[in-house]
């Protein structure tokens, strides 16, 4: 059946083709909708939600024994949400704070994570390759621009604080700014930080190439099929129930419309534009004849990518929450988020300025109370689950789903033992308490970020650890 999803409309005072689901499927298409569920059926394993997650964790699971009769339900069409819409950075960054993750398993158990996620980076690399799938990937690694003093001084903060946690000194390298030119040319970037554990990819035909993969060895993907509610050993949807020993929720940002997980993940919305393809007397200026991905130590952050057709794909925060945990529509975001992401590109690359923008879209991701990733199985009741990347999940979507895996077949292995396995945490405020804290974490966020520049600041802006503080960073 094909598919109903709009085009990208170009609307409001941005002028900017908006929405489209992601510019990465409108660059190929949106694929065609797979059979929704005939009706009741039983399974061994269950999985909600065909991003990611339930991609990878079904692509091991089946692997390793092959006889499993494995059911993935999806409201859309695999790769719909987040895995998607994101930047493109296959990264080994981890979100969350480490001192949390430690609490459990201490020092060793969060390096061993850490040193699980770089591992993922070429797992991932390595699984495309074997299967076929051209998503456009190189691994030419990550870099990190500080542009005001402020920013130089976290850069440092951060190197020490990855060295304790294992990083090596060719695992992150500092880079002067003439240094950094040599790569990117940022405007007003004072130095760098460079990490080789990333890779770009585009993620919309990696999403595509794994649910591929995954048919191929049988796993049956049932699209247009909404899960209303997860209960032990079942899914209720709208066409039917499946019922299975394991129901996997795979949901990460839209965790919040399953019945009871209202204030479980806060679906923390993120948007991005790409401009058309850059001419070589602009790219003559800007460099970045590499692949690296780049972002920035703002407390506001964004992030960016050179596209395989020379375009400039960059996103940030926007308008971060809907009130009542809402989603968007049809992946349009708003114009101020629109103008904003226009403004800081082109303030970070002059020679871009008149380079049209050629699309602009949003999504969701999922955040915890406490900002850190989860992987969890309660073999009792049979309901499993994974997610909370708070940004960073292209990657750990990867080291969850094997993670997931091993649990779902009893595994006791080195992922099994990782800090993140069984984490519990407190729930979201409820609204509209929920709302007034991400705005006003944002807005503190931004201001810090405006004085850090206009007074040149030296070290970081308290406003800025306040509001991690409101955070609970």
């Amino acid at each position: 059946m094909a598919n109903t999803m709009k085009a990208p409309t170009a609307h409001g005072n941005s002028g900017v083709p908006n929405g489209g689901v992601s510019y990465w499927y409108t660059s190929t298409e949106l694929p065609k909708y797979r059979a929704p569920l005939p009706g009741d059926r039983d399974a061994d394993v269950c999985i909600v939600g065909a991003g990611f997650t339930g991609l990878w964790a079904a692509f091991y699971l089946k692997r390793a024994q092959p006889d499993l009769r494995i059911v993935i339900l999806e409201r859309e069409f695999a790769g719909f949400g987040a895995s998607g819409r994101n930047g493109g950075w296959l990264s080994a960054e981890l979100a969350g704070s480490r001192a949390l993750y430690a609490k459990s398993h201490g020092h060793e158990g969060v390096v061993d994570l850490l040193a699980a996620m770089r591992g993922a980076v070429d797992e991932v690399i390595a699984v495309a390759e074997a299967e076929g799938i051209e998503a456009d990937i190189v691994k030419d690694g990550l870099l990190h621009v500080a542009r005001n003093r402020a920013q130089v001084e976290r850069l440092q903060e951060t190197i020490e604080y990855e060295k304790y946690w294992g990083a090596t000194e060719e695992g992150l390298v500092s880079l002067t700014s003439s240094e950094l030119n040599n790569r990117i040319v940022v405007e007003g970037a004072q130095a760098g930080l460079f990490s080789p554990d990333c890779a770009r990819v585009q993620p919309a035909k990696l999403v595509q190439g794994l649910a591929a993969a995954v048919e191929r060895l049988g796993v049956v993907i049932y699209e247009q099929t909404t899960v209303e509610a997860i209960e032990p050993r079942l899914a209720r949807t709208d066409r039917g129930v499946v019922k299975a020993p394991i129901v996997l929720r795979c949901l990460e940002g839209f965790t919040a419309g399953i019945k009871g997980q209202r204030r479980g993940w806060l679906p923390m919305n993120s948007s991005m534009i790409i401009t058309e393809p850059l001419p070589d007397s602009v790219m003559g200026q800007i460099g970045w004849s590499g692949a690296e991905v780049l972002g920035d130590a703002a407390h506001a952050y964004m992030y960016a990518q050179r596209t395989a057709d020379n375009r400039i794909a960059l996103g940030g925060r926007g308008i971060p929450y809907r009130f009542g945990s809402r989603t968007d529509e049809n992946g349009e975001t708003q114009d101020w988020t629109i103008n904003a992401l226009t403004t800081l590109l082109r303030d970070m690359f002059p020679a871009a300025t008149g380079v049209p923008i050629a699309q602009a879209w949003c999504g969701v991701l999922g955040v915890p109370r406490d900002w850190c990733a989860t992987v969890d199985l309660d073999q009792e009741t049979g309901l499993g689950t994974a997610g909370g990347y708070v940004g960073s999940g292209l990657t750990t979507t990867n080291l969850a789903g094997r993670t997931l895996a091993d649990l779902v077949l009893r595994r006791d292995t080195d992922l099994t033992r990782l800090p993140w396995v069984g984490r519990r945490v407190r729930p979201w405020e409820p609204e509209p308490f929920r709302w007034l804290g991400v705005q006003a974490m944002y807005t503190l966020y931004r201001e810090a970020d405006r004085r850090e520049n206009a007074l040149n600041l030296e070290h970081t802006s308290k406003i800025a650890r306040f509001a991690n503080k409101v955070a609970g960073r």
